[in-house]
């Protein structure tokens, strides 16, 4: 009885440490999930998008070397996580119109149209050669401009591909982004067409 008199009062003298430290935990836990919900949702600057697309064409480059010196086995392992990483597939459909898609699949708003769109190798979209194969090995970016409104940007503009030869390829390039759950950038609109030529 005495025993049991003595654990009652011990988790008496404990059950106010125990409140106290209670809400200071949850005033803890409320301040990192405001935090992450800052960093989620904080305004998105030109340097963030600059890098953007300055990581899409390291990319890309990295997706063709891969294919010239390892493989598509390899190339294609590296362009999934490089559209994982990179575009907003996992929060929903992403707007994307390849350079060279044609009708049905002009748009590819899921993973597995962009990932057959640049590395190829899918049946159900045999049109696909694999964009990210052609020998890349540099890149431009020209901005025509870019339009920040808080928490999504787009920038238009021209981006060359330049290949192992010197061959250059301009496509015209519009690219949309929002914040992701980990506060980084994704695209979430992709259209690439080939400049107008009045011939």
């Amino acid at each position: 009885m005495k025993r049991s008199i003595l654990n009652t009062l011990a988790l008496a003298a404990a059950l106010p440490v125990a409140v106290v430290a209670m809400p200071a935990a949850a005033h803890d836990h409320a301040k990192m999930a405001g935090a992450a919900s800052s960093a989620v949702y904080a305004p998105i600057t030109e340097a963030e998008v600059l890098a953007a697309q300055q990581a899409w064409g390291n990319a890309l480059v990295a997706i063709a070397t891969e294919y010239d010196t390892k493989g598509h086995a390899a190339a294609k392992k590296l362009a999934e996580q490089v559209i994982d990483s990179a575009y907003g597939y996992q929060m929903g459909p992403v707007l994307f119109k390849p350079t060279l898609a044609a009708a049905p699949q002009t748009f590819r708003t899921d993973r597995e149209g962009a990932l057959a769109y640049f590395v190829g190798g899918n049946a159900r979209y045999s049109g696909d050669t694999g964009f990210a194969l052609k020998g890349w090995r540099s890149f431009e970016i020209k901005n025509a401009g870019i339009l920040i409104t808080g928490t999504s940007a787009t920038s238009m503009g021209n981006v060359t591909v330049i290949d192992a030869k010197g061959n250059r390829t301009v496509v015209d390039k519009t690219w949309g982004y929002v914040r992701g759950p980990d506060g980084k950038l994704r695209i979430v609109l992709h259209h690439s067409s080939l400049p107008y030529s009045a011939k």
